[in-house]
């Protein structure tokens, strides 16, 4: 029996690229191609064409959805798209190539379980494409498609395409990126997207489609041990509900179940799972993604920010590890002062040290008394309460902070725990 559209995979994944490399236009004909737009979308596109002056459909169209980014050519948001093929379900998050523009790639790819990464076929790798590597590196992407496109551009030359699979390879080792892949594609014409190119009968693998659909969606958040930062308490004080207290959230990792020993971070304090519930419905469990509220048979003071975790121990520390990318043109400087967003939690910080910068286009490692916008860097942050928290490599949503400017309550920054 077929799965239901409910039931299917959902692979999300992130585009990235120098620019004008083509990513805008890969989605395009993944949606073309996949029949994944309606009638509508595809009368609006065509008649966006025309009035631009071309002779054909430009599908970059289908996802420049912004009037600054047609007119520029360019992409400048992230911009998410759905689709689905019979086999799985998608999320894409079309990220900007241009340099000023990197936060937004770290904003779309935090999330992504695979990574394309567009190279022109005439120009090879570049300092963006090793950007764009770096933070999939960073991020814990363990899936790569490397898609070398324009290669109607280069006469479908395999010598091209094995020169450029050469040097990525050099980069991906210092990197140390696993699970890439290369594919030769022409987003325009649609070689190797969807459908087989019959251009370039001497590349035997997948089509990039093929691959979306076949590749690892990474470890089950369902396997790892049991997070859920508190949201908020709800405490209804009505006759039909006169005790109630639950704990509402959304489930991190984890499979909660009635019956289950659960300790309260950062106090440490013990207690077991009472009742699960969805709205008025009793659930016996709730797993990771599923937003709950949780009720408990001790009284304990709980309230917005406290994580609920089962099995393996958070840490738990007010000094912490980061790797972060740094959004604001304000330098962030030793001692700069900021709120701190950790899951459900908001607490003061300070910024210790910078342990180093990197450079990304050699990739080494340097000293820096500052972070300018865009920058990536190594932190000591000193917060002044302590935070429950797993590496980012081990959990996503506990692994990661938000930096906000506290005299205009802006984010200026993102990090990673390490």
């Amino acid at each position: 029996m077929e799965k239901g559209y409910l039931d299917m995979e959902l692979l999300r994944f992130t585009t990235a690229g120098s620019v004008d490399d083509g990513k805008s236009t890969l989605i395009g004909r993944l949606l073309y191609d996949s029949k994944s737009i309606f009638e509508d979308q595809l009368e609006a596109v065509e008649a966006a064409s025309r009035s631009r002056g071309g002779e054909e459909v430009n599908l970059a169209l289908l996802t420049d959805g912004l009037r600054s980014e047609r007119e520029q050519g360019i992409t400048i948001d992230v911009a998410y798209r759905y689709f689905a093929t019979p086999r799985r379900k998608f999320i894409i998050a079309d990220t900007p190539g241009h340099i000023q523009y990197t936060r937004n790639m770290v904003t779309g790819a935090s999330t992504a379980d695979l990574a394309i990464i567009l190279i022109d076929a005439r120009n090879g790798v570049k300092e963006q494409t090793v950007r764009h590597s770096f933070i999939a590196s960073m991020l814990g992407i363990g899936q790569v498609a490397v898609c070398v496109n324009k290669m109607d551009m280069a006469d479908f030359s395999q010598r091209v395409f094995d020169d450029i699979v050469a040097a990525y390879k050099t980069l991906a080792s210092k990197l140390g990126l696993h699970g890439v892949h290369f594919i030769p594609i022409s987003a325009k014409l649609g070689d190797n997207v969807v459908e087989r190119s019959a251009n370039m009968p001497w590349y035997t693998g997948q089509t990039l489609i093929e691959l979306l659909e076949s590749a690892p969606i990474g470890k089950r958040l369902a396997d790892a041990p049991v997070r859920m930062a508190v949201q908020s308490v709800i405490r209804p004080m009505s006759d039909r509900f006169h005790d109630y207290r639950g704990y509402a959230g959304r489930i991190a990792s984890g499979v909660l179940k009635v019956g289950d020993p659960v300790t309260v971070y950062p106090g440490g304090r013990q207690s077991t799972v009472k009742a699960v519930n969805l709205g008025e419905a009793d659930l016996q469990e709730a797993q990771a993604g599923e937003s709950v509220a949780v009720q408990l048979t001790d009284d304990i003071d709980i309230g917005r920010g406290n994580l609920l975790a089962c099995g393996i121990a958070p840490t738990v520390a007010s000094e912490l590890k980061l790797r972060i990318c740094w959004f604001n043109e304000r330098a962030l400087t030793v001692g700069g002062k900021y709120i701190v967003r950790h899951t459900t939690c908001e607490v003061q910080g300070i910024v210790k040290s910078i342990d180093h910068r990197t450079d990304i286009e050699t990739l080494h490692e340097e000293p820096a008394e500052r972070l300018e916008m865009n920058d990536i860097a190594a932190v000591t942050l000193k917060t002044s309460a302590p935070l429950a928290f797993d590496p980012y490599k081990q959990n996503r949503t506990t692994g990661s902070v938000v930096f906000i400017d506290p005299s205009t309550l802006e984010t200026v920054g993102a990090g990673i725990i390490l």
